[in-house]
């Protein structure tokens, strides 16, 4: 329990930067995700590809991968093609070796991973609304495009609401992946306290019950968000 006491402050600061890099990916996310779902209904063939191949590959891939492809990955590319528009067209040199902040890669692939999900469930949330919602808007004489503002978009977030919740928690402890990098947050500050007392089944297991106590508030709180809606729905 002294071990405890004395890294809880430590881990503390480590869950509020879980906490703020899941707040901000999932911020990013919900807009990625808005255009990314409503490009997968769209009847245009190039969006509506475009919008799938990006759900498709950071849905179909590890979060793990991700992290180092960008973090790793994306630098190199821009060397890369730096020094090749350099050398064909004699350009001068922007900056000499192209490197990726640590936040600014956690938060670009995080936002990237959860706005895949976040289209999932805002083109399920649309299709959810029932057709004649569409008509009855069109036949008033509303544009598509404001029969969806208007009409559809508002009911489908209502319902959306509920797996956004959920969306929100297993991003919040996929942010332990970015321990792969460098990143500082809850599951790394466990890892570099380790190193130095090297007692892990008290240090992990306070990690574990830090994860636990805020996804739990967080399931409370998307259970009472649901309940309420529900209740809504009757009004």
């Amino acid at each position: 329990m002294d071990l405890v006491v004395t890294i809880f402050p430590v881990l503390m600061m480590g869950a509020w930067v879980t906490l703020k890099i899941t707040s901000i990916s999932v911020a990013i996310g919900c807009v990625l995700g808005l255009f990314a779902g409503l490009g997968r209904l769209s009847k245009k063939r190039l969006v509506k590809g475009l919008a799938t191949a990006y759900v498709d590959f950071f849905r179909g891939t590890p979060l793990y991968v991700q992290i180092l492809l960008v973090y790793f990955g994306l630098p190199q590319i821009v060397n890369d093609t730096q020094s090749w528009l350099v050398a064909t067209y004699d350009l001068p040199q922007a900056f000499k070796s192209f490197r990726l902040d640590i936040w600014t890669a956690a938060i670009l692939v995080c936002s990237l991973n959860s706005g895949a999900y976040i289209a999932e469930i805002f083109r399920a949330g649309v299709q959810s609304i029932e057709r004649g919602q569409m008509e009855a808007a069109r036949s008033l004489g509303m544009s598509h495009f404001q029969a969806m503002s208007y009409v559809i978009l508002p009911q489908a977030f209502k319902r959306v609401i509920p797996p956004l919740g959920n969306e929100f928690i297993a991003m919040l402890k996929d942010t332990a992946i970015l321990a792969a990098i460098g990143f500082e947050e809850l599951a790394r500050r466990g890892q570099l306290i380790n190193a130095e007392y090297y007692q892990p089944f008290p240090i992990y297991l306070t990690v574990a019950f830090m994860y636990l106590a805020m996804t739990l508030t967080l399931s409370r709180l998307v259970d009472w968000l649901e309940r309420r809606l529900k209740t809504d729905d009757r009004g």
